[in-house]
């Protein structure tokens, strides 16, 4: 390989900072605060089916190109990645035009993901990845990419060159970038920017940039109605259980939500696994499994 090449497969494999401790209180995905709140249920499922309604309308005009870059905020396991995968399986069912990346994302990983797909009609979900907005160097490229404006070049001076492995040439250190991106997360994007601190306003910037879905689950009672929506909507019908044994599952979820281990659809597809195991004596596998402090 000529020298100054960067070569990805000599590089060793490097572990995953732990979040900025300062996030942590705005990280979704942990269990929600038990806040008063005088909604109604009612009106609480209309809001989080509109939102969900919006999600996908959304979805469909970013992987049809009218919007440059999405941020979906909400917490984890009620839904969110799942409609927008349903949205890219039915819009590019042979995965030819689209990339989905979780978890840990480098300045280097993310400029050579953004040249790979740098055309227009190409989409990048980064579903989890919330080390992209604590590093300045994303950033950075992030802002580029994802402004309204025709013009998104995005530029990285490194002292030596990337090699895309699909074509085996050399990556430019400045492209323009036509493609469309995909944020979701489990941060509350403006309970951070509201708050204020150092990452604020690069957060602030990226909301003016894109399209923002907030999902407006932040209470107990939000999750446990999202839960129940989605089960009424088939989420365990289609794993082979009953409606007598839905009803099971929903009930023990309902008594037991000062101690079920998390507010989640992952919670209910557990206990519907059980349910559909042992009727008799589901509850008590549901206990010893599922819950904490019983």
């Amino acid at each position: 390989m000529p020298k100054g090449v960067y070569d990805r497969s000599r590089m060793k494999h490097r572990v995953a900072r732990k979040p900025n401790a300062a996030l942590k209180m705005y990280d979704l995905s942990r269990m929600p605060e038990d806040v008063v709140s005088n909604e109604t249920d009612e009106r609480i499922d209309r809001k989080l089916r509109d939102r969900f309604d919006v999600l996908e309308v959304i979805t469909n005009a970013a992987l049809n190109g009218d919007i440059n870059s999405l941020i979906v905020s909400g917490p984890a396991g009620l839904g969110k990645s799942y409609t927008v995968e349903k949205c890219l399986e039915d819009w590019d069912p042979q995965e030819r035009n689209h990339t989905v990346i979780r978890g840990y994302v480098k300045a280097t990983g993310l400029f050579k993901t953004l040249y790979q797909y740098r055309s227009k009609g190409k989409v990048i979900v980064f579903d989890d990845s919330d080390s992209l907005f604590l590093d300045d160097a994303t950033l950075a490229m992030l802002k580029a990419v994802c402004d309204s404006t025709d013009r998104r070049r995005v530029s990285y001076l490194a002292e030596f060159n990337m090699v895309d492995e699909d074509t085996a040439t050399i990556i430019p250190r400045q492209f323009q970038f036509d493609g469309t991106i995909v944020f979701i997360s489990n941060l509350d994007f403006d309970a951070i920017a509201d708050k204020g601190g150092k990452l604020a306003p690069h957060l602030q910037a990226m909301i003016s940039r894109s399209h923002y879905i907030d999902l407006a689950m932040k209470t107990r009672r939000d999750y446990l109605i999202r839960m129940k929506q989605v089960i009424r909507e088939g989420l365990l019908e289609k794993r082979g259980l009953s409606k007598a044994q839905e009803k099971k599952v929903v009930s023990f979820i309902e008594d037991n939500q000062d101690h079920i281990r998390e507010y989640s659809l992952r919670i209910a597809i557990k206990l519907g696994d059980l349910v559909r195991r042992d009727s008799r004596s589901f509850e008590k596998m549901a206990r010893v499994t599922c819950c904490k402090g019983l």
